[in-house]
This record gives C-alpha cells, sequence and structure tokens, in this order.
C-alpha cells in the first residue's frame, strides 16, 4: 500500500468514529502503529531500498506516522469527551415525569422533644449554652458542692479517663462554666450528652439531659414551682398537676423531686405510673450558697433555682416508650412511628 493511500484511508476512518468508536481507535493505531502495522511494515522495508533512496523515504514515512499519531491522540481526547456528554445526558432526570414515592424519614423522637424544650424555653427568656462532654473534677463534682470524699458521688457511678478528667455525669457543670463567665441576672439552660455505668431498660450508660439556672435578686422557691408547673403543662397539657417532694442534692438546698400526676389514669394508677398515680420527672431545688460563693456571687445579694431533667425519660413518657434502647437502635421501624 502507498503511503499516501495509508494517510487518506486513516483520515476517513478517524472522521468517522464517534461517541462509542474507543474500540474501532484501538485497532486503527494497531493496524498503523503496532509490531505488525503498515507503517511499521514501511519502515523495515527501507532496507530493501538502495541506500541514497532511504533517508528520503525515511523521512516521509516518519512525517505521515507523526501526523496519523496526533491526529489518533487528539479523535482520543474527543472520543472521551463525547462518551462522557452521553453519558451525562443519558442519566438526567425529568421532573415532568411522575415518579413513585420514596420513603421520607423523620426527626428522632428524642431530637423532636428536645427542640420543642428548647424552644419553651428560649420562649420565656433563657439563653442556651453549651459545655464540653470531657470534664473535669472540678467543674463535675467540687464546683457543685461535691468533694472527693461526698457519699453524693457513690450515686454516679463515673466514667473515668484519667485523674481529673471525666465523662461528664450531668449537665450542671455548664452552669459553673456559665456562672464563672457572666455575673447575675442569670438565665439559662444547658442540654446535651451525660455519661454514667448504667445499663437496664431504663437506663443507658448514654443519655441526655437539659439543666435550667435562674440567678437573681429575690428568687424564691415560688418562682421555681411556677416555673415548672409552666413547664409541666406545656409538656403535658392543662390537666396532669405537680408534687413537690423533698429530696436532697449537693447543689441545691432545699431539694426537691418533681413528679407530675399521671395523664394515662389522671392519677388512679395504672402500668404507666407503677399505680402510684405520679410519674416523677425531674430534679431542683434552690442554688446551694457554697456553689453560687464558688462562682463568685455573693449568696446574700442573689439567690437561683436550678432543675434538671431526663431529656429521655421525658420522651419515653410522652411517646410511651418502655425501653430506653429504642431510641438508641436506629431500628427504621420504631423511627417510622414518628413521621
Amino acid at each position: 500500500m502507498k503511503l499516501n493511500e495509508i494517510r487518506e484511508e486513516a483520515r476517513k476512518k478517524l472522521a468517522a468514529m464517534h461517541a462509542r468508536s474507543e474500540r474501532d481507535l484501538a485497532a486503527l493505531k494497531t493496524h498503523l502503529f503496532g509490531k505488525s502495522g503498515v507503517l511499521t511494515g514501511l519502515m523495515k522495508s527501507l532496507k530493501d531500498l538502495p541506500q541514497d533512496e532511504r533517508p528520503k523515504a525515511g523521512k516521509e514515512i516518519n512525517d505521515v506516522r507523526v501526523e496519523l499519531a496526533a491526529l489518533c491522540d487528539k479523535k482520543e481526547k474527543e472520543l472521551h469527551r463525547l462518551a462522557i456528554e452521553e453519558a451525562l445526558n443519558a442519566e438526567q432526570i425529568d421532573l415532568s415525569i411522575d415518579k413513585p414515592c420514596r420513603t421520607v424519614g423523620a426527626r428522632h423522637p428524642l431530637n423532636t422533644v428536645k427542640n420543642r424544650l428548647i424552644d419553651y424555653f428560649i420562649g420565656n427568656g433563657y439563653v442556651v449554652y453549651d459545655s464540653p462532654e470531657i470534664e473535669t473534677d472540678y467543674y463535675n463534682f467540687q464546683a457543685l458542692n461535691v468533694p472527693p470524699d461526698h457519699p453524693a458521688r457513690d450515686m454516679q457511678d463515673t466514667f473515668f479517663i484519667n485523674d481529673g478528667i471525666l465523662l461528664r455525669t450531668q449537665t450542671s457543670a455548664g452552669q459553673i462554666r456559665l456562672m464563672e463567665k457572666f455575673k447575675p441576672p442569670i438565665k439559662m439552660i444547658c442540654p446535651g450528652r451525660v455519661f454514667r455505668n448504667d445499663d437496664d431498660s431504663t437506663h443507658s450508660p448514654v443519655f441526655h439531659q437539659m439543666e435550667g439556672l435562674v440567678v437573681d435578686k429575690n428568687v424564691t422557691l415560688c418562682d421555681l414551682k411556677g416555673t415548672l408547673e409552666s413547664f409541666a403543662k406545656f409538656i403535658f397539657g392543662e390537666q396532669p398537676t405537680i408534687r413537690f417532694r423533698p429530696s436532697y442534692f449537693p447543689f441545691t438546698e432545699p431539694s426537691v423531686e418533681v413528679d407530675v400526676s399521671c395523664f394515662k389514669c389522671g392519677g388512679k394508677g395504672c402500668r404507666v405510673c407503677k399505680n402510684t398515680g405520679w410519674i416523677e420527672i425531674l430534679g431542683a431545688g434552690m442554688v446551694n450558697r457554697k456553689v453560687l460563693e464558688n462562682c463568685g456571687i455573693d449568696p446574700d445579694e442573689y439567690h437561683g433555682f436550678a432543675f434538671g431533667m431526663g431529656l429521655d425519660r421525658i420522651t419515653m413518657i410522652e411517646c410511651a416508650i418502655n425501653d430506653i434502647k429504642l431510641l438508641w437502635e436506629n431500628d427504621v421501624r420504631f423511627l417510622r412511628q414518628f413521621k
């Protein structure tokens, strides 16, 4: 085959190639430049020419080889671009066509309850404060009037990381951090995860709390009672009533446990309230003088109240969930009920 015929034939084949011609291009390159290719064969045949004709013939063959190699490289890039465009066009979604509806997820019930409470307290003038989940012994215990030898530490089986560093057992530590930075008046809530070595159907090693704190002049236990009554009505409706039971917390004095009358049986006694007619929802009390002093606040001038609730417990009560582990298993059959 003559050199010009090889060039023209190759050009025609390249011009005829389309987006899916990668194999044709590879075959053409083998036909031209392979070990048994026509141009390779012409180069090998130079030895058969007279000595004085070899330089000229070799240059002509090489010029055609360089030209066709450049055309093949250009066509390869063009075919690659066309293949991408064709794939993109094939993957376009026609929004005008009705498609079967896919299952849409929903917010986790725990987050739903948490967000409702945050919105409620923000609407009542509270600020939201966040604090570290990895805490020091000082903020988690000592500043809250729980010294190293205090028996209250036995009530909380703590995860210690090393000496003096632990996973917080309560979000109350955030109250200390805030009172160190800001002076009264203070109205804050601190929601977040806490950690205790406790595990059964109503307890989890990881759970959620929301602490509330109010510090100002002339704050009394009546203010606390009114705050918690309004909160209970917001969560459980107008029917339930609340009661205070004397209790003990090192960081509040006096301290109370707060119960709400069972919204299921109206206080008569049922499985939900364990036949008592009441459901425990949180702990609260007036901020201990020592806690205020530890934060540099004069307890003779300022008084405060604090309350803390388990968000998981509130969620379980409101959604009639009997096992706290259901909140953590991410079973879509369970979560689908709260869409």
